[in-house]
């Protein structure tokens, strides 16, 4: 018996800096009737994700913002519960972008249908969300397409034990890169960059970034992978080798910044060493799936590819869960089971 009300998570206000508790509203909200080509979907998990802090400014992105007092959206599993769209039957599993949810009226074509198993592997909804999801085309085709990575390069990536900077690395090892350098912001953090297979890895918050870099990386670096901007870009432009790569995923050390950031303060280095810079967002590579999937499938099965995730249990925890991953509290993907 499925109800005709969803539990929903609202943006109450627009944060100024950091967000707060008293950004988000829980609410019941009563469903439409379900239409031809949509299905009613009972989520499982969902995914919180940096991006989702620009989508609560009101300024123009390459996403709509969150309106006020309207739901937020993002990446979520579910199981459908009802289904007025071919291909579709009750019980099929599917990732679709209606999370911050509990039910969902969901159109067929905002969903795909994913499999419990690959392989032979068991494979867990939230695996879907990250390793295999978003998070894993991003690594994926900005590493290999964005930042041009050939074998024998040497790669920097920061935010190394984060649910896509954790996935460069190992994809770049896997694809012949000569050295992996991470950077991240705990003892624990940096230790598990180094099991997943990082050949060094350092602790920001331990000194100067590019002090550090430049001694886990003597030779320097022909990529950079960015997900945190400021210092790090900075010791990155520094550290560069002729004609480097610099790929720009995201730069979360100014998300909740209400001041410009300082660095980088030494972008004419990038004129004489010939560097290239180039943001990017995973859509751009959504070619790319098919041939990312195979492989990941191919990695995971192996155990040649490892991922973590930071599990939070409960819808009503969703903004918590957002808060600490601004700031951390994650190791790998973090997810909410509702």
């Amino acid at each position: 018996m499925t109800s005709d009300k969803a539990r929903i998570i609202v943006l109450a206000s627009r944060p100024e800096g950091a967000p707060t508790a008293d950004n988000f509203r829980l609410e019941e909200r009563e469903l439409p009737a379900l239409g031809d080509g949509e299905l009613l979907v009972r989520n499982v998990v969902m995914s919180v994700d940096p991006y989702m802090r620009g989508r609560m400014n009101d300024v123009k992105s390459y996403v709509p913002p969150f309106q006020i007092d309207e739901p937020l959206d993002g990446g979520a599993v579910g199981e459908v519960v009802e289904s007025k769209a071919a291909g579709f039957a009750a019980g099929d599993l599917v990732l679709h972008g209606l999370g911050w949810r509990d039910l969902a009226v969901v159109p067929a074509k905002g969903a795909r249908k994913v499999e419990r198993e690959i392989n032979g592997v068991e494979i867990s909804p939230s695996t879907y969300l990250g390793v295999l999801g978003m998070p894993g085309i991003t690594a994926y085709g900005g590493l290999l397409r964005t930042a041009e990575f050939k074998p024998g390069d040497a790669v920097f990536v920061s935010g190394a034990a984060g649910a896509v900077g954790s996935l460069v690395g190992q994809i770049a090892k896997l694809e012949g890169a000569s050295r992996v350098i991470g950077s991240a912001g705990s003892p624990e953090k940096v230790e598990r960059a180094k099991e997943s297979g990082f050949d060094a890895a350092f602790n920001y918050k331990d000194g100067d970034v590019r002090r550090q870099l430049k001694d886990a990386a003597p030779d320097g670096i022909d990529v950079y992978f960015d997900n945190v901007g400021g210092d790090h870009l900075e010791a990155a432009i520094s550290a560069l080798n002729l004609n480097g790569r610099i790929a720009m995923c995201g730069a979360i050390a100014q998300y909740n910044s209400t001041e410009p950031p300082a660095a980088p303060r030494n972008l004419a280095l990038m004129i004489g060493k010939r560097l290239t810079m180039r943001g990017f967002i995973q859509v751009d590579h959504r070619d790319l799936v098919p041939e990312f999937q195979e492989k990941m499938a191919r990695w995971i099965g192996s155990g040649e590819v490892t991922w973590d995730e930071t599990v939070v249990e409960g819808l009503e925890n969703a903004p918590q869960a957002f808060m600490d991953l601004l700031t951390g509290g994650n190791t790998g993907k973090m997810v909410v089971t509702i």
